[in-house]
């Protein structure tokens, strides 16, 4: 295939602009030739215009050659540039699968090229033959995604291949979520298929979508063109460098990768269980598309919930679709809780569903805390010391809340952050999923244990108060400090905003923990109990 006659008339004529940095190639102990400020090194230097020392680390990442790669400002860049360089505004086409990613019919439009459409099957599979029909003398260009967004799904190997070898233009596969399909680019065959270009991006498998840096992989010939017409120091300094420094760390990008795949399959299967759901897409992206009850509706549902998906009810063959990014494992339970929230009889008839998530990073800790008032006493405990889950567990099984706590915290220093911070979120956790108050029995409840005797008295009245009376002879049960006791309940009850009486006593200072952790449960199982006849505030004063 000829290239050249696929180049328009006046970008085959252009002479590019000629910078500084292309005119001189090397280094110098004086750079007195760009009219740059000589102070404030080396961010008053214009950076490497063709990116080489970035591109031959991408080079050995990817196995191709260097002088195969452009460099972008995310992918978006070379689509735009594409357009530019093969379509003549006002008299070429453009023909595309339908849905795909809407960036192509934007750039498209803005260079006033006709973008052609045509349908995937109703399973989202590729028919070259369907493609190819849509061809003209006037097409110059097929875009392709693989995997396809919104759909999620890899376009068949060998119906890409009959496009790029069945049409006499350019074939772009855009190839943002590949890293999610293992072995599956198209970067292998590149040298097969010299009208081939294929994209890629460091938006999504490793972690930089605020860089804004992405590739287009293709023949040297056509990469010519691209740096041809490309801004002379389109990427920054602070981009190539950071992107660069970020190479070194494949392997922690291949366990990102790992975790979402997982996390993509463990959401899929969860999602498909909830009532509202009536299809999960198969996906090989990290994203799912999911096929709902009123998208509109639990769209802005989420919201309201402080969860926002991407709504693609109005897009081709994705009616009544929502499109889920997966998160975190802890992002995608909040979801599942959530959904399973709107869900429930109870929500419908408008009365108060008490759950609340709460999240809490300083620079001693991360925490998660996940809570539902409602639930039946499951738990999922991790805090790096093992008496201090024992205790929390306590809480969740015999208050009867469903109950996930989950803390990184600063141990290799000592064990105050860790307690602490868990407390306060523990507590703000509490405040926000008894919501308004209403109905609850406000008060509560003591526990005898063996040789203890444990006496917890609690009022969720809003006042914080705490009167904690009882003395521990061990310094530490486990890698649990007894002094830190006094200090968790003081912090739970402040943000809580609760009133709280511990007394206990007794001979075994393991038991005399745990009952303690154990009555405060019981006491939070009958203060928070609600009463089906009465939806007042038990309160004189008409507030808690």
């Amino acid at each position: 295939m000829d290239i050249t006659k696929l180049i328009r008339d006046n970008i085959r004529r252009l002479k590019p602009y000629s910078c500084a940095r292309n005119e001189f190639k090397g280094e110098a102990s004086i750079y007195l030739d760009a009219n740059e400020n000589p102070l404030n090194t080396p961010y008053n230097r214009y950076p490497d215009p063709l990116q080489e020392s970035l591109k031959a680390k991408i080079a050995r990442i990817k196995n191709v050659r260097a002088s195969q790669i452009m460099m972008g400002v995310g992918s978006d860049e070379p689509i735009d540039l594409i357009i530019r360089i093969f379509c003549e505004p006002g008299q070429d086409n453009i023909v595309a699968i339908d849905p795909t990613y809407g960036m192509y019919q934007v750039c498209a439009d803005i260079n006033n090229v006709e973008y052609r459409k045509v349908l995937l099957h109703a399973d989202y599979s590729l028919d070259a033959g369907q493609l190819l029909n849509a061809v003209d003398g006037q097409s110059k260009i097929i875009f392709l995604c693989s995997p396809n967004n919104p759909t999620g799904n890899l376009l068949n190997h060998t119906e890409m291949e009959k496009v790029i070898t069945g049409f006499n233009g350019i074939v772009v596969v855009d190839e943002a979520y590949i890293d999610f399909s293992p072995d599956a680019s198209l970067l292998k065959v590149l040298d097969h298929y010299p009208n081939l270009i294929v994209l890629q991006t460091f938006s999504k498998a490793w972690g930089m979508a605020s860089v804004r840096c992405g590739m287009a992989f293709a023949s040297e010939e056509i990469i010519g063109y691209l740096n041809k017409v490309k801004y002379p120091y389109n990427l920054n300094l602070l981009t190539q460098s950071f992107v660069g420094k970020q190479l070194d760390f494949e392997s922690r990008k291949n366990r990102w990768v790992e975790m979402i795949i997982d996390q993509r399959t463990s959401l899929a299967k969860q999602l498909t269980d909830l009532p509202r759901i009536e299809k999960v897409y198969p996906s090989d992206a990290n994203f799912l598309l999911v096929k709902v009850q009123d998208a509109n509706q639990l769209y802005n549902q989420l919201v309201e919930q402080g969860i926002v998906v991407r709504n693609r009810n109005g897009i081709s063959l994705c009616l009544g679709c929502l499109r889920i990014t997966v998160g975190t494992r802890e992002e995608n339970e909040e979801l599942l809780n959530v959904i399973s929230a709107l869900n429930d009889p109870l929500h419908n008839s408008g009365i108060e569903m008490r759950k609340a998530v709460v999240k809490r990073t300083t620079n001693e800790t991360d925490i998660y805390i996940s809570l539902d008032i409602d639930g039946t006493g499951q738990t999922d405990i991790s805090t790096g010391l093992g008496f201090f889950d024992h205790l929390l567990d306590q809480i969740g099984r015999h208050s009867g809340m469903d109950l996930t706590i989950r803390v990184r915290g600063d141990l290799h220093v000592d064990e105050h952050h860790t307690v602490e911070d868990t407390a306060i979120a523990l507590g703000e956790a509490l405040w926000k999923a008894l919501g308004s108050k209403r109905g609850i029995e406000r008060y509560g409840f003591c526990l005898p244990m063996d040789d203890c005797l444990c006496s917890v008295a609690l009022d969720f009245g809003g006042r914080s108060w705490l009167v904690y009376d009882t003395n521990f002879n061990r310094e530490k049960i486990g890698e649990m400090p007894t002094e830190m006791l006094r200090h968790f309940f003081k912090s739970l009850s402040d943000t809580a905003k609760m009133n709280l009486n511990i007394k206990a006593e007794g001979e075994n200072e393991h038991h005399k923990a745990e009952g303690i952790f154990k009555a405060f449960a019981r006491a939070i199982k009958m203060a928070i109990r609600r009463d089906a006849h009465n939806n007042e505030l038990p309160s004189t004063k008409g507030m808690l």
